[in-house]
């Protein structure tokens, strides 16, 4: 492995993190041709197959396995490395990557701008996907660190919550429903739900919220944005279980009721989290702290 440069080993980075190199072109801004011929290249320094195609699909060998977890270290490394010596040089600056779990996507772009006018110089990467997908970046080290609900079990994280988050039942604002003082949780049996994907958080607290009470759900629809579920239940194809952070333009327009039912609103915590084992840079340092000191007040004026 002496000769791989840190350029394949970031080109084999991506294209096993998407498992494909058509989006590792596309994300680095490569043609597929200099992809392959990096990876071909990189197979070729460490004796081993890296990927193997079975069918349409792109899968790591045991090999690529292997190398792609000393890959991570090896980058985390370096960028650990700049920022120690910028550091040490008394240079401002620095780079945090942040996942964001979708929900949280209301709020987190304006936290992050708030930071950047006290932080000019740090260069912030954000990234937002469902709960699933950023406790496995957390769990890869592709990013640094993450906003999201529930911190996830399996991974030995530091995990500190930072402000309430409050999950309500909302229908349209005609809804029989939305006329009501209060709502039965029996009295939703029969209604329509609109829910997110598998994999999100609001999903798994909807289910435990229902499941506590013995109340089966009738799911209508499945979708991947809490945007679209909105849209949804404006134009009365039934009620949903969402985040009240989500919600702050329906509301004030008059176009969505949040509906009264007991037990609700269901509260959680937002939480931000990092692996045990992360290097706190100096940028890094500074960004959790604000999120820890400012999240909740900027929260709070968005109720």
């Amino acid at each position: 492995m002496r000769n791989a440069t840190i350029r394949q080993l970031q080109i084999f980075s991506v294209a096993a993190g998407h498992l494909s190199f058509a989006r590792a072109a596309e994300n680095l801004h490569l043609t597929h041709a200099a992809i392959s011929l990096q990876i071909k290249q990189l197979e070729e320094v460490s004796g081993t197959l890296l990927f193997e195609r079975i069918g349409k699909r792109v899968f790591l060998t045991e090999g690529g396995e292997i190398l792609l977890n000393h890959t991570r270290q090896i980058l985390q490394s370096l960028r650990e490395a700049d920022e120690a010596l910028l550091a040490l040089k008394g240079l401002k600056g620095g780079r945090v990557a942040v996942a964001v779990a979708s929900t949280a996507e209301y709020f987190a772009p304006g936290l992050l701008a708030e930071f950047c006018m006290t932080h000019p110089d740090v260069r912030i990467r954000l990234l937002i996907d469902n709960r699933d997908t950023v406790s496995r970046l957390l769990a890869g080290n592709e990013v640094d660190l993450a906003i999201m609900g529930r911190p996830p079990a399996e991974l030995d994280a530091v995990a500190v919550a930072f402000a309430p988050h409050p999950l309500v039942i909302v229908a349209s604002v005609a809804h029989p429903l939305a006329k009501l003082s209060g709502v039965a949780v029996e009295d939703l049996a029969n209604e329509t739900l609109i829910v997110r994907e598998s994999g999100s958080g609001t999903r798994s607290a909807m289910e435990e919220f229902f499941r506590e009470r013995s109340i089966k759900p009738q799911v209508g629809m499945e979708m991947g944005s809490n945007e679209a579920i909105k849209q949804a239940v404006v134009a009365g194809l039934g009620i949903s279980f969402i985040s009240q952070h989500t919600l702050g333009l329906e509301l004030s327009a008059g176009r969505l009721s949040i509906l009264r039912v007991e037990g609700t609103p269901v509260m959680r915590r937002w939480h931000i989290v990092r692996h045990r084992s992360k290097y706190l840079t100096p940028a890094l340092a500074a960004f959790w702290d604000f999120v820890l000191e400012s999240a909740p007040g900027y929260l709070k004026k968005l109720m």
